[in-house]
């Protein structure tokens, strides 16, 4: 398997295909690379090098039990882009990749990075707080990290089935095979850093990254997204940016890219294109 070492000795798995410009894909929590397998294709297709890696403690990368936070992963992405001498790229981040590509993008991606997407994207910060008072309260972290604690098999059985797709809505078109890829990817990985990540996700402020970035941003949601709901993410993070559109997607979840790519993938190509 292909794999780059990070500064701190971590092995990080990644898939690079194609040649063109670069689009680099990050994937959310808990899943891996292979979350992007239709976008991975479709770009491909359309004459762009598709990368996708596996953070750290997720899919194939090493279950590390230190360095499971936001700082490390951006700086495990830059290594990646020094690896593999990414230029003029565009990153893509659903989720907690989504907090993953505005990290690194503002603190490493000088010169690097041509245009980035951000699609149910966690920025600015998820958690509730005087600053943030539109956030989601603790309790709803604490019972992620409860639940995977007690069973965490189960667990992403039910992230899948109901709030993650939009399946737990009446008449939704619920797909087996969405639900079990997302099980299987999210098993891959290791219980210790998923644990992890919960914090990273829902307690790391993207504002300062924000307003840092200097590059045209493409921020993607759906409306009905019942994991990172869009009022208290994007609405708020289109404000901080300096050269950011914001689409959104009416009635679609927070995997939106997954059950809709037919309408993501080609808003994308058509944003890349400029």
């Amino acid at each position: 398997m292909p794999t780059i070492t990070t500064r701190d000795g971590t092995e990080i798995f990644y898939k690079d295909w194609g040649k063109g410009q670069p689009i680099v894909f990050h994937h959310g929590w808990p899943l891996s690379a292979d979350d992007w397998d239709n976008q991975m294709l479709f770009f491909l297709e359309n004459g762009y090098r598709v990368i996708a890696h596996d953070r750290r403690g997720h899919g194939r990368s090493a279950q590390t039990d230190t360095g499971n936070d936001m700082d490390t992963y951006a700086a495990d992405v830059a290594d990646l882009a020094a690896a593999l001498d990414l230029r003029d790229a565009v990153h893509v981040g659903h989720s907690t990749g989504g907090g993953e590509v505005a990290r690194y993008v503002a603190r490493h991606g000088k010169g690097r990075v041509a245009r980035a997407v951000l699609i149910g994207a966690v920025p600015p910060v998820m958690v509730r707080s005087d600053r943030n008072p539109g956030g989601l309260p603790m309790e709803v972290f604490d019972g992620f990290r409860a639940a995977l604690a007690a069973n965490r098999a189960q667990f992403f059985l039910d992230i899948p089935s109901g709030p993650f797709y939009g399946f737990n809505r009446p008449g939704a078109k619920v797909s087996e095979g969405l639900i079990r890829n997302w099980w299987r990817q999210g098993m891959m990985g290791g219980a210790k850093p998923h644990y992890d990540c919960i914090k990273a996700f829902s307690e790391t402020d993207f504002t300062e990254d924000l307003k840092l970035i200097d590059v045209p941003v493409l921020i993607m949601h759906g409306s009905d997204d019942q994991v990172v709901p869009i009022e208290n993410s994007a609405k708020l993070a289109i404000k901080l940016l300096g050269a950011g559109t914001l689409k959104v997607y009416e009635g679609l979840s927070h995997g939106l890219f997954a059950t809709h790519p037919e309408i993501i993938n080609p808003d994308i190509l058509a944003f890349i294109r400029g």
